[in-house]
């Protein structure tokens, strides 16, 4: 049997009152998601580790069956691996994004919904200026880029950006680990001139990136770095060492985290162009790379990231047109097409954690899922949403728990 994860990031939400009570997933015209549900088994799933953030990076990863606590080692790496840099082993990695600051607050995690183009502009920038054989910034996509920092130690305090709009900046920048603030970690800095050294990059970013020599476009704030998520190399087991029917797996995404995590769980990177990792994204052509990778191989993990960004923007009308474009663009073509193959395809569809509109980031609460394929003995659920799924065939299920259920058939 094939395998297909479609995964609608930060897709769950809580109850509105502008929607009578009901949550975006219930109100949303989701006929194929549904459909799933109705003809498959569903549940409630744990994406968040004890003792972990609730980011996309911690909940991916347990979604694919990996134990955090002894892979994890933050967003940074992840990207890294997904842009092609081979990390040394002395490497820190952070993801580096750049943001917009207004009235001494963030006003966006994504410096206006900067471009590729543009934000390899400002990158460039910041790395003629600010680079040397210790300190690189190596160009992402969009507002979402690297920095790397030579010996530097991931035993520091960041805070994610989108994690806290309209706060103060100053009071959130980088602090080290008090029990790792003075210790030396062999051949590394301490955490305390790791912090100190990421803080000075801060302010003399605002400085380069808002100069007259800086990108001319207008932006409602000021630009600055903001890095975030570091880590060093990770050990990842590939998913083939483990699952026997993953022999050929692919990964489908426009960010570049899950990328990351793709590529060291052994899976193919499949670019699709105009993927975008927003509303705007090319959902037709994601579809259609999903069908082709199974059709070539046996695992496919299809990300799709726009319900995220309009959760993050407080959008409530854009996170109902995402979750519909969702249901309607990708679930539905990817179901009404596998169902008619002659070798039996595994659906799993489900977020990977919620980011209520309302709320602005992620929170840590379990996510529904359904699992369908054409063998599989449905349960009473008829409808995909966070309430519905309380009632499922699968009850909750702990991180560690799910892919074991999906590739062993929904049994």
């Amino acid at each position: 049997m094939k395998h297909i994860i479609i995964l609608g990031d930060g897709m769950a939400d809580h109850a509105i009152a502008r929607l009578h009570g009901k949550t975006p997933l219930q109100h949303a015209d989701t006929p194929n998601m549904d459909l799933l549900a109705r003809n498959g088994r569903t549940g409630r799933l744990i994406t968040i580790p004890d003792g972990f953030h609730p980011g996309s990076e911690v909940a991916n990863t347990a979604i694919l069956g990996y134990d955090l606590n002894k892979v994890y080692e933050g967003r940074g790496p992840l990207e890294a691996a997904s842009i092609g840099y081979e990390m040394r082993a002395d490497d820190l990695a952070l993801r580096c994004n750049i943001v917009s600051l207004k009235d001494g607050k963030i006003k966006n995690h994504h410096g206006g919904h900067l471009t590729t183009d543009e934000g390899s502009v400002l990158i460039k920038l910041l790395d003629e200026r600010l680079g040397n054989d210790n300190i690189r910034f190596i160009t992402g996509t969009q507002y979402r880029h690297l920095l790397i920092i030579r010996k530097g130690s991931k035993h520091i305090v960041c805070a994610p950006p989108h994690d806290h709009p309209d706060e103060v900046w100053k009071e959130l920048m980088v602090k080290p680990e008090p029990e790792w603030e003075n210790k030396e970690e062999a051949g590394r800095m301490t955490a305390r001139q790791t912090a100190d050294l990421i803080n000075e990059l801060i302010l003399k970013s605002q400085d380069i990136l808002n100069s007259p020599d800086s990108l001319r476009r207008q932006n409602d704030g000021q630009w600055s770095i903001w890095p975030w998520g570091g880590g060093y190399r990770p050990a990842m087991r590939k998913l083939c060492d483990t699952y026997r029917d993953i022999r050929n797996g692919y990964v489908i995404s426009a960010v570049d985290l899950i990328k990351g995590i793709g590529h060291y769980a052994g899976l193919k990177i499949i670019k699709v162009d105009g993927a975008t990792g927003l509303a705007d994204t090319n959902y037709e052509g994601k579809a259609k790379a999903a069908l082709e990778a199974l059709t070539e191989g046996d695992f496919v993990f299809l990300h799709v990231e726009a319900s995220d960004e309009a959760g993050h923007d407080g959008d409530l009308e854009l996170k109902l047109r995402t979750i519909e474009n969702f249901d309607k663009r990708i679930v539905g073509p990817i179901y009404n097409e596998v169902r008619r193959w002659n070798t039996n395809v595994s659906i799993a569809v489900l977020p990977d954690h919620p980011t209520p509109v309302e709320v602005r980031t992620h929170v840590n609460e379990p996510v529904p899922f359904a699992i369908w394929h054409p063998h599989i003995m449905p349960d009473d659920v008829i409808n995909f949403d966070e309430a519905s799924c309380v009632a499922g065939g699968y009850g909750l299920l702990k991180p560690d728990e799910f892919m074991q259920v999906f590739m062993d058939g929904g049994e």
